[in-house]
C-alpha cells in the first residue's frame, strides 16, 4: 500500500543547463537585481554531499576582523547573496535556508519563496501579475490577443516567450534539491523512515517552477517519467496562471494573512472577493485528478497545509472510500477573523473530506470545531471531531517537531566547531541575543527591535555588554515594515555604537546553515516574538544546540511569544512574552541576561525534554497511526457498512431471554418527527397499542425516552400502564410502574445557566420577528419556524448555537441546531446519563418477574445524534458482558455507534417490535 503526501512543492525540481547563458547583467536573486558575478554554469554547481564552499572566500557577517566591530549593515543591492557564492549550500549546488514558515527546519524553506520563476536556469513564468479585477475582464483579454495573433500582430513579449521557450524545450536538465517546500515535514518523513517506518510512500506536488515553457515538449514527459521512478515523485503541472494565481495571489494575499488574524481588507489590499480564488481551485483540482488517477484501494492520502484545502473534499466526490488526512501546518484562527473569507464555506467544506483533520496545537483545533459549527448548517462539533449529516470527521492536535539525529549531526561538522570558535572570540565578553524571522508584519521583527531599544535606554548598564543580532529574511515585496525596521536598527547603533561596540547586528539575507548553528549554540538567549506562528521550530534546535556538548557554557534562554503554536508545549519553562508589550518583552530580556546558572539549567531540561517528546518522527507515525485507526472506526460506523437487523436472530435472543430492558426514542422512532412545540403527536394509537402489548410481558421493561416535559408524556401515555418514561433527555425519569416522576437534574445549577443563555436567546429573539422561546424545566428551545425572514433565521441559527457553545462551556451547557429550533441544555444529565441509572437499579432486583434474574437482554432504538451515546454504552456492556444479548438499532442515514440499522423507519420500529410483543 502506498502514502501520497500531497504537498505544494516536490522535494526535488529541475535546473537547465543553457547553452547560451548571460555573462553580463545576468540576472540573479529576485530576477530584479543585476549580478556581482557572472550565473554559474549549471555543471559547476555541483559540490560533494555536506560541502561547503572556504570560509574565507565569501561575504559572512561573522568575518574575523581586525577590530572588534561588527560588518556594515548590506545594502539593498547586497540583500541577497548570489547562488554561485555559495552562501548556504547543498550538495546540488542549491541555496538552502534553515527554517522558514510552521514547520520547516534544517532545510529548504517553506513557502513565500521570491525565487520562483527567476531563476536562470528554470523557465520563466507567462503568468501576468496580479490578476485583473475580473476574471471576465481577463476572458476579454485573451480574446483580444487572439484576435491580433489571428491578424499578424505579435507583440514584443510573445516573440521573447516563443525563443525562450526554444531554449528550454531543448536544453539538458537534471534533479536537485528544491530549495521550496515544508523541510519540516521532509525531515520528519525520512526521521520515520530512519527509525523503522516502512511503509512506502510517494510525493504529490509541483516543480515549483513555470512549466508553460515545456507545454507540448518531449521534455515535459521525461521529467515526469524520471522522477516517478527515480524519486517516487508524482509531478503536479499546471498553468502558470493558475499557479501564480493560486500561491502568489490567494494564499499570499488572503489565506496567509487570514489565518494569521490579519484580515486583508485594508487600503493597500489589492484582494476583492472572488481574487484569484478560480486559480486556487484549479490548482487544487490538479491535485486531486493526479492523486486520483494513481489511487488503488487500501492507499493512503494525507494532504498539508494551506495551499491544499480543497483537495481532500475533490478526492472524496470521486473516492468516497479513501483514506483521507489533512495537516494544517499553520494556524486556525477563531471563527470571527475566518468567517470574513468570501469563500469560508468552500474551504471548510473541502477539509472536512478528510477523515482525519489535524492541527498543531489544541487552540487551532478548538477554533476549527467553533468555526464549523457556527458557520456550516446541520453539523455538530464535539470534542473529537464534526459529525456530519451522513459521516463523522475526527479532529486532533499533534505538534511536529524537529530530527534530533539529523541536527547532530550537521552540529559535528568541522565548519560548524570553526564558526564557533570565530563567534566566540569575534563577540568575547559580549552576551549575545539572536533572533532569526521573516521580515514581515506576522513575525513581530519591528516589536522585538523596540523591546530592544527600550531595555538599552532603561539599563545603560548594558550597552556596551550585549549584542542583539537580528537576522531578517526578506520577502517577495517591498512594504513599509521594511523601511520601519531599517530606521529602528539606525537609530539603535547610532545612539549607543563605538569603535568597538554595535548594539544591533541587522542583516536582510539568510545565513550559512554552519553559521546558523554555531549561533545557537553561542547564544546567552534566542528572542521570538511573533504576533501569531503555528509552529516555530527554530525554538526546538536552539534548546537542542545549547545541550553543551559542542560549548561548556551554561544553558541560555528562551524568549518566546505566547501566540506561537510552540509556546504551548513549554509549560511556562520559557520567558513567555506578548510582543505588543514591550515593557515586558524589555523586562524579559533582562531577566534572560541576569538569570541565575542554576535557574537557566532547570529551564533548560525541562524545555528539553518537551523537544525530545515531539520529534518529528514521531510525530509522522503517530498521526498515520490514528489516522488508520479512527478510519477504520468511521468505516465499521458507516451506515452502509452496519448491517441491517436480523429479525430472525432478534426473534431467537428475545424467546431465550428472561430479563428484558428496552430504551425506545419517541421522535422519530415511535412516532414521525413533528415540531418540538406540538403537545400531541399525530395518530399514536398504533404506538400505544404495540407498547401495550409488550409491557403485558413481565419480563419486559419498557422506557421510552423523549425531550418533551414530564406532563406532555403524561398525557400522551396515560393509556399504557407500567410504561418507564425519560423526559427532557435524561433530567426526569419515571420508572415503570409508578406514579412519581424522579428529578434527575440539579435545579440550582440549571437556574444558574438558564439565566445566561436567556439573556443571550432573548438578543436573537429581538431581532428575528416571529422566533419564539421555549422554556423548559430543564432546558431552553428557540423556535424559528414562523420567523417572518426564515432564511435569514437559519442562516444565523448556526451563530447561536456557536455564541452560546463559547460563552457558556464553563457552566458546562451545549447548544444543538435541529430543523427550525436551536435546543440548549445541560450536558450533565442526558439520555444517556439517565439509561445509567436505569439499567443500575434494574440489574440488581426484578420487581415484575416472579423470580430474580439477571438481566440479559437490552434493545437500545433511535434516529438522532443524542441516541449515538446510548448506543456506544450499550454495546460497551455487551463487550464487557455486563449483559449477555445487546441490540442496538439506528433508523437514520448518518454513521453509528449502533451494531444494527433499520431503513423502513417508524413503521418499520412498530412491525419489528409487534413481532416481538407476539412472540410465544
Amino acid at each position: 500500500m502506498t502514502i501520497f503526501l500531497a504537498s505544494l512543492f516536490l522535494p526535488k525540481t529541475v535546473y537547465f543547463k543553457l547553452p547560451d547563458a548571460p555573462q553580463k547583467g545576468g540576472k540573479r536573486g529576485n530576477g530584479n537585481r543585476p549580478s556581482r558575478q557572472p550565473p554559474p554554469k549549471a555543471d559547476k554547481l555541483k559540490v560533494k554531499t555536506n560541502a561547503r564552499p572556504p570560509l574565507d572566500t565569501r561575504p559572512s557577517l561573522f568575518a574575523p576582523h581586525p577590530a572588534n566591530t561588527p560588518p556594515r549593515t548590506p545594502t539593498d543591492d547586497e540583500a541577497e547573496i548570489p547562488l554561485q557564492d555559495g552562501l548556504f549550500v547543498n550538495e546540488d549546488g542549491v541555496r538552502l535556508h534553515v527554517s522558514d514558515d510552521e514547520g520547516s527546519t534544517c532545510g529548504p524553506t517553506d513557502k513565500e519563496s521570491p525565487l520562483w520563476g527567476s531563476r536562470v536556469n528554470q523557465p520563466k513564468s507567462r503568468a501576468s501579475s496580479p490578476p485583473p479585477p475580473s476574471l471576465l475582464d481577463h476572458s476579454r483579454t485573451l480574446q483580444k490577443a487572439k484576435e491580433l495573433g489571428r491578424q499578424g500582430v505579435v507583440q514584443p513579449r510573445q516573440q521573447r516567450s516563443d525563443s525562450h521557450d526554444r531554449v528550454f524545450a531543448n536544453a539538458n536538465w537534471r534533479i536537485v534539491t528544491s530549495d521550496q517546500g515544508n523541510g519540516g515535514l521532509r525531515n520528519a518523513a525520512d526521521a520515520a523512515a530512519r527509525d523503522g517506518f516502512d511503509e512506502e510512500y510517494t510525493w504529490v506536488g509541483t516543480l515549483g517552477m513555470p512549466t508553460d515553457a515545456l507545454e507540448g515538449t518531449q521534455q515535459k514527459e521525461d521529467i515526469h517519467d524520471r522522477l516517478s521512478t527515480e524519486y517516487n515523485m508524482l509531478t503536479v503541472f499546471c498553468s502558470d496562471k493558475d499557479f501564480d494565481g493560486h500561491y502568489s495571489h490567494f494564499c499570499k494575499q488572503i489565506l496567509w494573512p487570514v489565518f494569521h488574524y490579519q484580515i486583508p481588507d485594508n487600503p493597500k489590499s489589492k484582494a476583492y472577493e472572488d481574487h484569484s480564488w478560480q486559480f486556487y481551485v484549479n490548482l487544487n483540482q490538479a491535485f486531486a485528478d493526479k492523486i486520483i488517477k494513481n489511487w488503488k484501494r487500501g492507499d493512503t492520502i494525507w494532504v498539508h497545509d494551506y495551499h491544499l484545502l480543497l483537495v481532500p473534499g475533490m478526492v472524496r466526490q470521486k473516492l468516497p472510500d479513501a483514506k483521507i488526512g489533512l495537516f494544517l501546518h499553520v494556524a486556525f484562527p477563531s471563527s470571527e477573523v475566518f468567517r470574513c473569507l468570501a469563500v469560508r464555506k468552500e474551504l471548510l467544506e473541502g477539509m472536512l473530506g478528510a477523515n482525519l483533520v489535524g492541527f498543531q496545537i489544541p487552540e487551532y483545533t478548538r477554533h476549527f470545531l467553533q468555526t464549523c459549527s457556527r458557520l456550516l448548517k446541520n453539523v455538530e462539533a464535539t470534542p473529537q471531531g464534526v459529525q456530519l449529516d451522513d459521516r463523522f470527521v475526527n479532529v486532533m492536535s499533534n505538534p511536529i517537531g524537529i530530527d534530533p539525529v539529523s541536527l547532530n549531526l550537521h552540529r559535528q561538522e568541522h565548519e560548524v566547531k570553526r564558526w564557533i570558535d570565530v563567534m566566540k572570540d569575534r563577540y568575547k565578553d559580549k552576551k549575545l541575543i539572536v533572533a532569526r524571522d521573516k521580515l514581515d508584519h506576522v513575525r513581530g521583527v519591528r516589536q522585538k527591535l523596540l523591546a530592544y531599544e527600550l531595555f538599552l535606554n532603561k539599563n545603560p548598564q548594558w550597552r556596551d555588554k550585549v549584542v542583539l543580532i537580528q537576522v531578517a529574511l526578506s520577502t517577495s515585496e517591498k512594504t513599509d515594515l521594511d523601511a520601519a525596521v531599517g530606521d529602528i536598527v539606525t537609530r539603535v547603533n547610532s545612539s549607543w555604537a563605538n569603535l568597538a561596540y554595535q548594539p544591533v547586528v541587522y542583516l536582510k539575507q539568510d545565513i550559512p546553515y554552519s553559521q546558523y548553528l554555531a549561533l545557537l549554540t553561542i547564544a546567552d538567549a534566542l528572542m521570538i516574538t511573533s504576533q501569531r506562528e503555528g509552529m516555530n521550530l527554530t525554538s526546538h534546535e536552539f534548546l537542542l544546540c545549547q545541550d553543551g556538548k559542542m560549548d561548556d557554557k551554561r544553558h541560555g534562554s528562551l524568549i518566546l511569544s505566547e501566540f506561537t503554536g510552540t509556546s504551548s508545549l513549554f509549560g511556562g519553562n520559557e520567558l513567555s512574552v506578548n510582543p505588543w508589550s514591550y515593557r515586558q518583552c524589555s523586562e524579559a530580556i533582562g531577566k534572560a541576561l541576569e538569570m541565575s546558572d542554576e535557574e537557566k539549567d532547570t529551564r533548560w531540561r525541562k524545555l528539553y525534554q518537551a523537544v525530545e517528546n515531539h520529534t518529528g518522527g514521531h510525530w509522522f507515525t503517530e498521526y498515520l497511526t490514528l489516522l488508520d485507526r479512527f478510519y477504520d472506526e468511521q468505516h465499521h460506523h458507516a451506515q452502509t457498512s452496519v448491517p441491517r437487523l436480523n429479525l430472525q436472530k432478534l426473534d431467537l435472543a428475545y424467546g431465550r431471554s428472561q430479563r428484558r430492558l428496552f430504551f425506545l426514542d419517541l421522535e422519530g422512532t415511535l412516532i414521525p418527527n413533528n415540531p418540538m412545540s406540538s403537545m400531541i403527536p399525530m395518530n399514536p394509537q398504533r404506538t400505544l397499542s404495540v407498547l401495550n402489548d409488550l409491557v403485558e410481558d413481565p419480563r419486559n421493561m419498557i422506557y421510552v425516552m423523549s425531550a418533551r416535559r414530564p406532563q406532555e408524556l403524561d398525557r400522551l401515555f396515560r393509556l399504557v400502564p407500567n410504561l418507564g418514561l425519560v423526559a427532557e433527555s435524561g433530567c426526569f425519569v419515571k420508572n415503570a410502574g409508578t406514579a412519581q416522576w424522579t428529578e434527575m437534574a440539579d435545579r440550582a445549577n440549571i437556574a444558574t445557566w438558564k439565566e445566561s443563555v436567556k439573556s443571550i436567546l432573548q438578543y436573537y429573539l429581538e431581532r428575528t420577528p416571529g422566533a419564539e422561546i421555549e422554556e423548559r424545566h430543564c432546558s431552553l428551545v428557540f423556535h424559528y419556524k414562523d420567523a417572518e425572514d426564515f432564511a435569514m433565521a437559519e442562516r444565523q441559527a448556526s451563530d447561536w448555537t456557536g455564541h452560546i457553545n463559547e460563552s457558556c462551556e464553563e457552566q458546562r451547557v451545549h447548544a444543538t441546531q435541529l430543523e427550525n429550533s436551536v435546543v440548549v441544555e445541560s450536558i450533565d444529565w442526558t439520555k444517556h446519563t439517565a439509561a445509567q441509572a436505569i439499567y443500575k437499579e434494574h440489574s440488581v432486583n426484578a420487581p415484575y418477574a416472579d423470580k430474580a434474574a439477571p438481566l440479559d437482554f437490552l434493545m437500545v432504538i433511535g434516529d438522532g445524534r443524542e441516541d449515538e451515546k446510548v448506543f456506544r454504552w450499550a454495546n460497551e456492556l455487551g463487550q464487557k458482558k455486563a449483559v449477555q444479548q445487546v441490540i442496538t438499532v439506528s433508523l437514520g442515514n448518518r454513521n453509528t455507534e449502533a451494531n444494527a440499522t433499520l431503513t423502513q423507519g417508524v413503521s418499520g420500529v412498530l412491525v419489528t417490535l409487534q413481532k416481538l410483543a407476539s412472540h410465544a
